[in-house]
Parts: C-alpha cells; structure tokens; sequence
C-alpha cells in the first residue's frame, strides 16, 4: 500500500511539471509601437545612461531582451529586462515561466544621472546617484531582483533581505529540483553567504537593449516583445506620472 502511494505522488508530481509553464518569448518584432530610431537623441541618451549590471558568478538563467523606455514628458528612462527563467517557483502550473525586471535612471537636463530606482521583489528601492558616474546594478542570483550596487543591505525590508532570500536558497531545494524537470535549472545555491552576496561579473547594459520607446505607457511595446504573459509590473517609480 505505501508502495502505491509513493507511486501515486511520483505521478502526481509528475503531471504537475509537465504542465508547468514554458517559456514562449516571440520573435523579435520588426516595427514595434512608439519605438524610435537609433539615431534618435532619446535613443542615443538611452543607451549612454544605461547601468552597468553585475551578475552573480553562478548566475544560472540567460539576459533575454531589454527594452528601454524614455519618459515623453520627464526626466526618467526605464530599462525592462527579461531573464529566461526564475530559480524558484518554475514548476508551478500557471506560473509566469520568464522573469521581467526593472530599473529606472532619473537625470539632469545636462543628461547626467541623478536617481536610481529598482524594483526588488515588490518594493521600489532609490539611491541617489548624483556626481556618482555610470549607474550600476547587483542583480541577485537566480531570482535578479535589483539593487543599486553598493546599496546599504541592512536597510533592505527585513522579508526581503538577502539573508532570507540565502535561507530561502537551502530550504527551497526541492522547490528548485521540481523546477529542473521543466526546464534546465539550478538544482542548488551550494556555497555560503559570502558567495551569495557576490556580485562581481560585469555586463554592460547598453549594448544588450533590443528597442527603445518613447511613451509613458509601453504595455504594447513589452507584450509585442516580451510575450502577452510578462510579469505587467509597475511602469515608474513613485512621483512620476503616466
């Protein structure tokens, strides 16, 4: 009897992964809403004020596209970054199966950086970035949720600090092994906490952005390029305007 049970829930896990989501990003499209040309000054400030991401070491998922949307009426550029997968939670039948994430760089009317918001886990993190050169971003393992790079990591909410998203690494191991029989994954995060909060391999941003917009509302543009299942988080950072 205990034998059949064991059998039943092997199925039933089974079933469960088949059926969790894929991945489906679109072919890039050729003529994209409000896009603008590279030659444009909008497009050019765009990728001179992109961060400098650093990744992990053992950061497991690939950087798929990026769009960059510049503000038509403010002084703020959003950078949308689509990473193939997210470490946890891959099995889970209607899950969203891509991870899209954000950065915004505020800046002067001398096109300098000014502010630098990021979107972690729920929360919009900002650091002021004025007379501190190029914008840079350390982006967590696995999950790529942003932080400024060198950001204070004890003023983070206390749910969503690094040392219960290292927790959360361990004691969601069998979370990860359900997410590697529906695509290829990390079966673990195997080093310490120093290793965890490691973030020392540099990627520029700039030459990675796919497209750039200009309008205070991109949904159309991101799901043209994204996929319809993108994660449809927040457009800017508090005290800006549609």
């Amino acid at each position: 009897m205990q034998k059949d049970t064991r059998f039943s829930v092997f199925i039933a896990v089974a079933l469960l992964t088949a059926c969790g989501p894929r991945a489906d990003i679109p072919v890039l499209p050729r003529d994209v809403e409000s896009s603008i040309a590279a030659e444009d000054t909008s497009a050019q400030l765009a990728r001179a004020l992109a961060p400098l991401l650093y990744l992990h070491p053992d950061e497991p998922f690939e950087l798929e596209r990026v769009v960059a949307v510049v503000h038509p009426t403010h002084r703020v550029i959003a950078y949308h970054m689509l990473w193939s997968d997210d470490a946890h939670g891959a099995w889970v039948p209607f899950t969203k199966p891509i991870d899209e994430e954000i950065v915004w760089v505020g800046y002067d009317a001398d096109h300098r950086p000014t502010d630098l918001w990021t979107y972690w886990h729920g929360s919009i993190l900002h650091s002021d970035w004025r007379g501190k050169g190029v914008t840079a971003i350390d982006v967590q393992w696995g999950k790529h949720g942003s932080l400024p790079r060198a950001a204070r990591l004890n003023g983070l909410p206390w749910h969503q600090s690094l040392d219960v998203f290292f927790l959360m690494s361990w004691l969601g191991i069998p979370d990860l092994w359900l997410g590697t029989l529906s695509r290829p994954g990390p079966w673990c995060f195997c080093r310490g906490f120093a290793r965890y909060t490691t973030f020392n391999t540099a990627i520029p941003l700039a030459p990675r952005i796919d497209v750039v917009v200009r309008t205070a509302n991109p949904r159309s543009a991101l799901r043209a390029i994204f996929s319809a299942r993108y994660a449809d988080k927040p457009l800017w950072p508090p005290g800006f305007i549609m």
